[in-house]
């Protein structure tokens, strides 16, 4: 009889859950959006009781689908938005203010304050981040300053404070365990990700107690059990747990050091495995947790290219020059190449490496020859040359060749920006059967917790791969390409 794991993908706009067997079939999938509040410019808040409802939601959506009782499910793993963070009764299980989401700016003033006093030195090498609002320990201490009541309660350990990992473990337990997993407490500017542990040293500049923080576990093991609450009957262990991209490394099953995948979606996320050492950054990228299986720890660099998807978007809503974004393929295949055009997506800015808030983005090497297709190919070309930028530096840092590339998101689905990326990048790009690579780590890791899979040698044997691409550029042709590249970047 075949064992079920349920994924629960807890992103932005929306929970997915998904039940998948022992064999990586998807059985059942339900999905559930709620809403984006934002009370100023710049803030973001999630209600966490519309969290919850939309997880309890899409539960009942997926086993619907999959024509299945609760009962049937033998693990849970569970996969998040990282860096949002809230705080809650300890007694009553209820939030005593919306999340403070990822993307929120709110907190730019306490950043500021914090690299005034000289501490970013300190938090750089401590948790392999950077002073920016992004990160969870600047929202905690905002949180805690809006009411003086809290931050007695918060002294005294009557409030809880975690991300959304740690929020759906307490309520599926029933408030039995307050836990959070090292990939998430790794995103807090909390954690010394080289002792996998709350610093004092961390925590005082923020005002954060101890007293709140949950217990910082790893990625696959039982952190509590399911009580009866909804579709869910009780005694489901809660086995897994990894912030989303951390989970999507996993869901590749990027076991290796040097193993990297690329997330592409409105932007693109990259991660790249670098083993048991911590490697500090000095190409502006991000050194973090991947995983902790049982003593072992696997850390990771982590880039981010802000634009990749959003560029398509752009090209669709702003030069209206195709319909609907699965329209640039055939578009940028109706011509041999670029024509000389080269796009630099800097729509929002260059990420890393090139830090460069004030660029911004150049279409380059325009003739009276120049059509849509041209633009739409050096589109594409504009998104792996930025991709390709990320995995360099990665490769710098780590002092070794990437080895392989693993692609997922929407735009993987793209055959001439997926080539065009394996002959840059000069290796094979391979993207998997099931592209739900967040999830799918998810329930890697529940399984694993739960003893469903032994080992990351068992979820080997049930990985596929849907299609891979070999690069066929000659080297002239690519050093032609970057030289140009580096040209447009210069003028951006």
């Amino acid at each position: 009889m075949s064992r079920y794991v349920m994924a629960i993908d807890q992103g932005t706009t929306g929970s997915t859950v998904m039940i998948l067997s022992e064999t990586l079939e998807v059985v059942g999938k339900g999905y559930s959006e709620f809403p984006q509040i934002y009370p100023k410019p710049g803030w973001v808040e999630h209600d966490p009781e519309e969290i919850w409802n939309s997880v309890v939601v899409s539960i009942q959506k997926a086993l619907l689908n999959a024509k299945l009782d609760g009962s049937a499910i033998s693990a849970i793993g569970i996969t998040n938005q990282r860096e949002t963070v809230l705080l809650w009764d300890r007694a009553t299980g209820k939030p005593v203010h919306n999340a403070i989401v990822w993307q929120c700016r709110r907190t730019a003033p306490i950043c500021s304050e914090l690299k005034a006093a000289g501490l970013e030195p300190m938090y750089r090498e401590k948790t392999g981040l950077l002073l920016d609002p992004y990160f969870s320990g600047t929202k905690a201490r905002w949180l805690l300053e809006q009411n003086n009541a809290w931050k007695t309660e918060a002294a005294a350990g009557s409030l809880c404070l975690g991300t959304i990992d740690s929020f759906l473990v307490w309520r599926l337990s029933g408030g039995q365990a307050h836990v959070t997993d090292v990939s998430n407490a790794s995103r807090t500017l909390m954690m010394d990700i080289h002792k996998l542990a709350w610093s004092d040293e961390l925590l005082e500049p923020l005002g954060v107690p101890r007293a709140i923080l949950p217990e910082i576990r790893g990625n696959a093991e039982v952190y509590g059990q399911t009580v009866a609450t909804g579709p869910l009957p009780a005694g489901i262990p809660i086995a897994g747990m990894a912030g989303d991209q951390q989970a999507a490394l996993f869901g590749q099953a990027c076991f290796k050091v040097g193993q990297a995948k690329c997330t592409y979606g409105t932007g693109a996320f990259l991660l790249v495995n670098t083993g048991s050492e911590a490697v500090p950054s000095e190409r502006g990228l991000l050194t973090t947790v991947g995983w902790k299986l049982g003593d072992s720890v696997t850390y990771a660099l982590e880039g981010s290219v802000f634009i990749a998807g959003a560029a398509v978007q752009w090209l669709r809503d702003e030069l209206k020059i195709i319909g609907a974004s699965p329209e640039v393929e055939s578009l940028a295949a109706s011509v041999p190449d670029s024509g000389g055009v080269v796009f630099v997506p800097a729509l929002a800015g260059l990420g890393a490496p090139h830090w460069n808030a004030e660029a911004r983005g150049l279409i380059w090497g325009l003739t009276r020859g120049s059509n849509q297709g041209h633009i739409a190919r050096a589109t594409l070309e504009g998104v792996a040359f930025m991709t390709n930028d990320v995995l360099q530096a990665m490769s710098d840092d780590l002092g070794r060749p990437i080895v392989g590339l693993k692609v997922d998101g929407g735009a993987s689905a793209n055959k001439l920006l997926m080539q065009f990326q394996a002959d840059l990048l000069q290796n094979r790009i391979v993207r998997p059967e099931m592209i739900e690579t967040t999830a799918l780590g998810a329930a890697f890791l529940g399984g694993l917790g739960a003893g469903i899979w032994s080992s990351t040698d068992d979820i080997l044997g049930v990985w596929r791969e849907d299609a891979h691409f070999d690069p066929g550029m000659s080297e002239e042709q690519r050093s032609e390409h970057l030289s140009r590249w580096k040209e447009a970047v210069s003028r951006a």
